[in-house]
Formats: C-alpha cells, sequence, structure tokens
C-alpha cells in the first residue's frame, strides 16, 4: 500500500513541472507577441489563451487536487516512516497545486475583461472598506496607517468593487514592501477634473532600472510574485477612463497616484 502511495505521489510530482512548463510557454509567446501587436491585438490574443489555459490545465489541476487529499487520507490511517515521508511529499504537492492555481486565476482575471458596473460612490468610503480589510495584516507587520482625506470630495462614477481590487494591489505591492515595518500613507483630494488617490510607503522603493517595468504583463520581483497584480491595477484605473502613475527612490519608499474622472 505504501509502495502504491509513494509511487502515485511521484507521478503527482513529474506532473507539476509539466504544468508549469505549459504556462511558461503561453507567457513566452505572450511577450513574443506583445512586442509586435497593438493593445486591442494584444487583449484579444491574451484572451484566447486564457481560454486555452483554463481548459488545459483548470481541470486537470482539480483532479490532482482531489486524488492527492483520498491520497493523504488513505496514509493517516497508517504508521510507520514510510508513511511520514509520503504524507510530507503530498503536502508539498498540495501547496504547488494551489500555486499553480493562483497563477492560473490570475491570468484569468487579467485576461478575460470585464464589463464596468459604474454607479456613484464615495471614494474615501470606498477606501476605509479596503483599509478595514488589511488593517490586521498591516498591524501584524508593524506598518502604521495614516489618511488623509479630502472630506469634500464629489462622488465618482466607478465599478467598486473593481476598484476596490486596483487599490487593494498597490497596498499588498506597499505591505511587501515594508518587511521590517514602516509607514503606509493613504490620502485623496480633488484636481479640476479628477480625484487623486496617493498610496505612500516607507519601503524598500523601486530601481530606476525596473521602474518603467512594473505595470508589464508578468514582470515581478517577487520569487513567488505572478506579475498580474500591477498590471490588472492598471488595466482597472484605465478602463475607468483614469491614469495611474508611480514615482519611487530606492531605499526611501515609493507613491502610487491614481486618478479618478469626476463625471
Amino acid at each position: 500500500m505504501i509502495q502504491y502511495l509513494i509511487g502515485a505521489a511521484v507521478s503527482f510530482i513529474i506532473l507539476i513541472p509539466v504544468a508549469l512548463l505549459y504556462i511558461q510557454r503561453v507567457i513566452d509567446k505572450t511577450r513574443e507577441f506583445e512586442k509586435r501587436a497593438t493593445d486591442s491585438e494584444r487583449l484579444a490574443f491574451v484572451g484566447t489563451l486564457a481560454g486555452g489555459l483554463a481548459h488545459e490545465i483548470k481541470n486537470p489541476l482539480s483532479t490532482l487536487n482531489i486524488n492527492l487529499q483520498l491520497m493523504k487520507e488513505d496514509i493517516q490511517s497508517i504508521i510507520g516512516e514510510k508513511s511520514e515521508r509520503a504524507y510530507l511529499k503530498i503536502q508539498i504537492l498540495q501547496k504547488e497545486i494551489q500555486r499553480l492555481e493562483e497563477i492560473l486565476n490570475d491570468f484569468l482575471r487579467f485576461a478575460k475583461g470585464q464589463k464596468l458596473e459604474l454607479e456613484s460612490h464615495d471614494i474615501n468610503e470606498v477606501l476605509d472598506e479596503v483599509i478595514d480589510f488589511v488593517t490586521p495584516g498591516l498591524k501584524q507587520k508593524k506598518i502604521l496607517l495614516l489618511k488623509s482625506y479630502d472630506a469634500y470630495l464629489p462622488k465618482c462614477r466607478i465599478d467598486n468593487n473593481l476598484i476596490k481590487q486596483a487599490i487593494l494591489n498597490v497596498i499588498i505591492n506597499a505591505e511587501q514592501a515594508m518587511e521590517n515595518g514602516g509607514n503606509l500613507m493613504i490620502g485623496t483630494s480633488k484636481g479640476k477634473k479628477y480625484i487623486q488617490i496617493d498610496i505612500t510607503d516607507t519601503g524598500s522603493g523601486i530601481s530606476k532600472g525596473i521602474l518603467d517595468k512594473i505595470f508589464q504583463v508578468y514582470f515581478s520581483t517577487k520569487k513567488t510574485g505572478t506579475g498580474f497584480g500591477l498590471s490588472t491595477t492598471k488595466r482597472i484605473i484605465e478602463e475607468h477612463g483614469g491614469t495611474i502613475s508611480v514615482q519611487s527612490e530606492e531605499g526611501k519608499g515609493t507613491n502610487f497616484s491614481i486618478r479618478l474622472p469626476i463625471p
């Protein structure tokens, strides 16, 4: 029984690199296409790839995960050193499958495009809802949150859920840049034709060499990063008719400025 379970686990281990290789090939093809395509062609191409990627990987991953869980339950009833090793291997495989699913979901979220459901919202209230969600994690990492809102902002027509996602991506990026704690400042202000959101951290900053790449699809400086967070944020903001820009100094921190049009 143990030999069978270990053999099955080894088979799963072999399948993981195959899935990763497929994803890498998709990424390489997309990068090659991006060099010669217009924005509309590129988005259409990425959308087509997303459908193929979902079909080729998502269902097999689900099957793998279910079978690994069943194997895990079988091994729990067996006592011995070999069963413990097999159990640990299965746990590693489950983590890898979870990572693959996260990469796939990020890719699909970016590629599929979404129809905006625009409604009037108070940006300060939207920000507060996001802040309520991230505050426990910030406190745990010893990050002090400072707010500076313009109390007289006009309401803005936005897709509430998508804008929250865009803001959350920027905050997560700031949080990851402050491994040893720091300050996170979130402010709002009003221009002539736009509302501005500033998200500033006192983290490690971004080097000049990569500053112009951070919004590119697949670009990430993190070992476990998928490269979709900030590119998705940029796409959401631009679909609202807005802009996002970044200023950073290595070793001192980073500021993201989001501008959303006032109706």
